[in-house]
Formats: structure tokens, C-alpha cells, sequence
């Protein structure tokens, strides 16, 4: 189950500022390639040791104010539906208004949890104007200021106490996999030539998909769930209200997957909407396989499977270890080797190692190479262990973990991965002092 907070509100009462702050608060985004991330208004955050994802509703309304009242009902009623839930934020210096009272009765209806929030009490002054929100029937009101954070620590530990653990969450469903990229790369062709009929509507034209669509599949020795989700593009090109939702569904379909399949056309290449999807797959630490789809398409030589590879990977570094398949869904080629790497990356990501083969294969190896000096220090591992979460996580527990930088925590990622088979799967690599 995935923890996905919608941010809604008539316009300029601060919902991106509000946004940036739950995103921003304690690192919470730490890719450089935020890409789809920051431009679609979608981030992660977390409080309390619980993670969320934050949609922010703004930014994509223009025109009248007769167009406003109509997108800003549509945006509403979508993140009732898609939401677990809802922060309304309005604006104490304008006070309330009659879109207020419309957001305040499509939201009445809902059994989602809903957070009235009251932005801009900038001091305590005008922390009583407050007040006056209690009329739009919501039982608890919340001051804040998005701009300098004041209240935001209390609203997030209300919003904290009803969120799911996922770390914590046990996983007795059915594995899901989500087929996810760019429009138009041929997802919903690549499923139906996998369950051989055709389930899923099929056309040229980019943006059919509207819908997260699941499919069961028997096969490889389990059953599993099939996603295929509409495709994701830049924020420029979504204009329509539907189509932003049918983004959001995807980042839920993402977020509730156990590995994605990201399917590119191989004729626009591994370009940057396609790398950012991955790096939004990553980022949520899913199995990932990278699939080529059109490849009959191409003129082929000796080397062009090698060319291509060595091509992608180098736009996905440092997280290379990763499998590539090239395919075509018209001939059918490889379709059912995708599955099956699907499914090896499935189990793969599940893999425990015991503590005594860790240490035994890893500490030795981090003898003969230390984390480097700094300031005369040396930093002394003495023991590592897996977390039991549901992909791999491994502390090192160690003298001073604060001198550890990132390069040296690549080092011990590829250690494992090179001792360990995870390919395809992301991991954390924490350091504790012990």
C-alpha cells in the first residue's frame, strides 16, 4: 500500500510552497536527476520514520475564473479517489471564499482522512483569523506558515500517526509487476502479446492508456499481477486535468509494484523522460528491467546490442548492475524472456543472507581496503548485518560512520553485488556507529 498525500486548494494559497517543504524536509529527495520528480509536482518525504509522497494540484489551471471553479472540482474529486490523504490549504489573509465552500463540500463527502490547513499565519497576531475556517465543517483546523515551516511539525505528526509503515508492512499479495514509460512505447502491445489476446487497447496515438489496467498471469512457476499504466511525459506536455491523474495513477502503480518493467521505443533512444522514470523506479526501490521494445526496427550489425547497452548504461550510472533486454512486441520476440527476468529480479530482491556470510566474505575484503582517513581518523568496520525489510538493506556498523562518504558506500554496494546476485534490484547502504 503506498502513502500518497494530495495537496488541494483554490489558487496562490501557497500549495507548491507547502509542497517543497514536506519534500525538502530532511533530504528528502536525494537524487540529483529529480527530472520527473520536481516538474510533475510529485515527491517523496518522510516523518517519524514513515515515507510519503506528495502530489501537489497546482500549476495547471489557466484561464477564467468560471474554468477555475470547474478544473479545481475535477482536481478535487480526483484526489479523493486516488489519495490516501488530503491536505486542504487555504489562505487566512483572503479569508474564506466561495470556492472554499465548493472544495469544502466535495470534500465533506469523502471518508478519506482530510487536513484542513490554514497557510500564512505568519505570527501570533493573526493566529485567532484562523478561527473563522471552523465554518467550513471540518473538525480540526491547522495554522501553519509553508513559507518559514511554523505548525508544519505539528500537521505532520497528525498526518504521521495514520500513514502506513511499508517497512514494516507484510507483503502476503500477489506479486505485481507494472509495465511503465514514455507514450506510445508499445506497453499495452507488449502485455497482450504476452497474455495472448488483446486485453488492452492498442492504438498510434500517444495517451490511450488512461488507466492503470491489472492483468493476472499465470506462469514461470507463480502467478502474478501485470500492470500496464498510462505512459509519463514532462509536465509541458500534460494539459489535460485526466491525463495528470492518469500520471498519478502510474506513480501509484510504481509505488505499489514489486518490480517495473520500463519499456522504451528503441528508435527515440534511452532519452531524459525515459531516465527519469528510472531514476523514479530506483527511487522508490523497485526491481527494474530495462526493455528495448521496436528493436526489429533497427538496422543491426555485429556489435549493436553491445553499442546500445554500453550506451544506456553510461546514462544510468552508478547503478549499472542491471539487466537489458532488446525486443519486439509485433514479432514477439524475447516477450517471455522480459517475464522470466521479471520474475528472477522478484525473487532476487527478496534474497536474506546470513550475517556470518557477510562478514566472513566482506570484512576482509574492507580490511585490505579502508574507507579513507580524514583528519588523521580511521574509520574501523567491525560488523554488518541485513535489515529484514522487503528489498535489501545492509548497515555497517563502524567507529566513526560520519567520515564514510558516498563513493566509499558504492565501494561496499558493489562488493555485495559482486559477491551477491542483486541484479536488477536497488539497495540502501547505511553506516551506524557501533
Amino acid at each position: 500500500m503506498s502513502n500518497i498525500i494530495a495537496i488541494v486548494g483554490r489558487p496562490n494559497v501557497g500549495k507548491s510552497t507547502l509542497f517543497n517543504r514536506f519534500v525538502q524536509k530532511r533530504d528528502a529527495i536525494v537524487d540529483s536527476n529529480s527530472g520527473v520528480t520536481r516538474d510533475r509536482h510529485y515527491g517523496k518525504g518522510d516523518w517519524n520514520g514513515k515515507n510519503f509522497s506528495v502530489i501537489d494540484t497546482g500549476g495547471y489551471m489557466k484561464g477564467s475564473d468560471d474554468f477555475y471553479e470547474t478544473e479545481i472540482d475535477n482536481q478535487v474529486e480526483l484526489a479523493i479517489d486516488e489519495a490516501d490523504i488530503i491536505i486542504f490549504l487555504v489562505d487566512v489573509s483572503s479569508g474564506i471564499t466561495s470556492m472554499d465552500y465548493d472544495i469544502s463540500e466535495l470534500l465533506r463527502k469523502t471518508k478519506k482522512k482530510v487536513f484542513l490547513v490554514v497557510n500564512k499565519v505568519d505570527n501570533s497576531t493573526i493566529i485567532n483569523d484562523a478561527n473563522e475556517f471552523y465554518s467550513l465543517g471540518i473538525e480540526k483546523i491547522y495554522p501553519i506558515s509553508s513559507a518559514s515551516g511554523f505548525g508544519t511539525g505539528d500537521l505532520l505528526d497528525d498526518i504521521s500517526k495514520i500513514l502506513v509503515d511499508k517497512s514494516t508492512q507484510e507483503n502476503n499479495q500477489i506479486p505485481k509487476f507494472s509495465v511503465v514509460g514514455r507514450p506510445n512505447a508499445g506497453k499495452s502491445s507488449f502485455i497482450n502479446t504476452l497474455i495472448g489476446e488483446k486485453r488492452n487497447i492498442v492504438t498510434e496515438k500517444a495517451g490511450t492508456t488512461r488507466d492503470s489496467i491489472n492483468t493476472k498471469f499465470k506462469g514461470f512457476g507463480f502467478e502474478f499481477e501485470i500492470i500496464d499504466t498510462a505512459g509519463i511525459r514532462k509536465k509541458t506536455k500534460v494539459k489535460e486535468n485526466l491525463e495528470f491523474y492518469s500520471v498519478m495513477r502510474s506513480v501509484r502503480a510504481i509505488e505499489n509494484s514489486d518490480v517495473c518493467i520500463i519499456l522504451f521505443d528503441v528508435n527515440r533512444g534511452f532519452d531524459t523522460q525515459v531516465k527519469n522514470i528510472f531514476w523514479l523506479c530506483h527511487r522508490n526501490n523497485k526491481g527494474i528491467i530495462l526493455i528495448a521494445n521496436k528493436w526489429d526496427l533497427i538496422d543491426k550489425e555485429n556489435f549493436t546490442t553491445k553499442f546500445f547497452e554500453k550506451k544506456i548504461k553510461e546514462e544510468i550510472e552508478p547503478f549499472t548492475d542491471i539487466d537489458i533486454l532488446f525486443v519486439s512486441a509485433l514479432n514477439k520476440q524475447r516477450i517471455h524472456k522480459s517475464v522470466q527476468t521479471a520474475v528472477d529480479i522478484y525473487n532476487r530482491r527478496s534474497i536474506k543472507i546470513k550475517t556470518r556470510n557477510l562478514n566472513d566474505i566482506l570484512l576482509p575484503i574492507i580490511k585490505n581496503l579502508p574507507p579513507p582517513s580524514v583528519k588523521g581518523k580511521f574509520v574501523k568496520i567491525k560488523y554488518i548485518t541485513q535489515l529484514p525489510t522487503n528489498y535489501p538493506q545492509f548497515v555497517f556498523f563502524c567507529n566513526l560512520p560520519q567520515y564514510v562518504k558516498e563513493p566509499y558506500k558504492r565501494f561496499l554496494e558493489n562488493k555485495i553485488r559482486e559477491n551477491f546476485k542483486f541484479t536488477g534490484v536497488p539497495m540502501n547502504i547505511y553506516l551506524r556507529k557501533k
